[in-house]
């Protein structure tokens, strides 16, 4: 199953630990993104998964795409030009301290990568699926652009389409963020949101819902899931509800409306996540729902495996999920003890 994912990869720096920036004279240097960490997950469940971006021809680029070859991504389209690779810090709260991060990603190689550059006929020969956020289009103009023919080229190869809405208010305002998404979002099968991202992205709010009290009215959420199909006419709308009892306890669990059974509104079940980094963890979800679409498991049981594998997710350090297919599935089948597997 080849999939393709489009996006921007960028270098994370963090201090150890739970320590705050500059508390440590040390960062810890790793790679991360939305869309690479989806591709990544999707090489663990066994897809074999395409990444898309650019990265400038130094060693900082160089060692991108080192790692990605390492988790078993295939970067045969990573573009090489630019003179700089986006970078981010991240500050991992506890309890009642947030985590924190700071964009340094102005300029980047992929925000200034030309429309017209990429083979993309080539890119998605064969693909089955492609997936892209809402992230890419907020970089710049150009890469709204290149996202729209990224989107086209995988439309006319017949490949499903996935976009997560990831709204980034860091990046762009809401007005602009929905002058360009409701533009794009009608050519995707899938749309993954949580309750911000449908209001900022969508004009679209989930009534009577309060997450950071807790307040999660499920019957909320699906009208505002039917009215993502009926605005956009998409197949699938997934929405990830989390529950920030703090920065460590976390309440997990997500629904998704199949449109094309219309009864069929499915809610996953919740997992109490004692959180070790959760950047990332949306990805991950997004990554085991499009392999359990994938490999035919239904709504329901994809659904479950999505959210069993994004809550392994957020007790791993970094951005990727490093988890197989059979510790997802055991987590599904109930096994949540967390007892030493000897």
């Amino acid at each position: 199953m080849k999939t393709v994912c489009f996006g921007e990869i960028m270098l994370r720096l963090s201090p150890p630990g739970f320590k705050r920036f500059f508390q440590s004279p040390q960062f810890e240097a790793t790679f991360g993104g939305g869309e690479a960490n989806v591709a990544v997950s999707l090489a663990q469940f066994g897809c074999d998964s395409y990444y898309v971006t650019r990265l400038p021809a130094n060693p900082i680029g160089d060692a991108a795409i080192r790692m990605l070859r390492g988790e078993n991504v295939r970067v045969d389209h990573i573009a090489r030009g630019g003179s700089r690779i986006g970078i981010y810090f991240a500050e991992t709260g506890a309890s009642q301290r947030a985590s924190t991060v700071i964009y340094d990603r102005s300029h980047s190689a992929i925000s200034e990568m030309e429309p017209g550059s990429m083979p993309w006929a080539d890119i998605f020969k064969d693909a089955v699926w492609f997936h892209w956020s809402g992230i890419t289009p907020a970089l710049s103009p150009m890469a709204a652009e290149c996202t729209h023919e990224a989107i086209a080229a995988a439309r006319r190869a017949g490949a499903r389409i996935s976009v997560d809405l990831n709204f980034r208010k860091k990046l762009w305002s809401q007005r602009e963020a929905q002058q360009c998404m409701r533009r794009l979002v009608p050519h995707s099968d899938l749309v993954i949101a949580n309750e911000e991202d449908l209001q900022c992205v969508l004009g679209i709010d989930v009534p009577q819902s309060d997450v950071t009290a807790g307040l999660l009215n499920v019957d909320g959420y699906r009208k505002a899931a039917e009215e993502v199909v009926a605005a956009f006419g998409v197949k699938h709308v997934a929405v990830t509800l989390r529950e920030s009892a703090s920065a460590s306890l976390n309440g997990w669990s997500a629904v998704l409306l199949d449109a094309e059974t219309p009864t069929a509104f499915h809610r996953s079940q919740r997992y109490v996540v004692n959180v070790v980094d959760r950047i990332g963890g949306g990805d991950s979800f997004a990554a085991g729902l499009i392999f359990g679409l994938l490999t035919n498991r239904g709504s329901d049981a994809s659904l479950k495996f999505a959210v069993a594998a994004s809550a392994l997710k957020q007790t791993i350090p970094g951005d990727f999920n490093r988890v197989s297919v059979a510790e997802v599935e055991g987590l599904v089948a109930g096994d949540a003890s967390g007892r030493v597997q000897r």
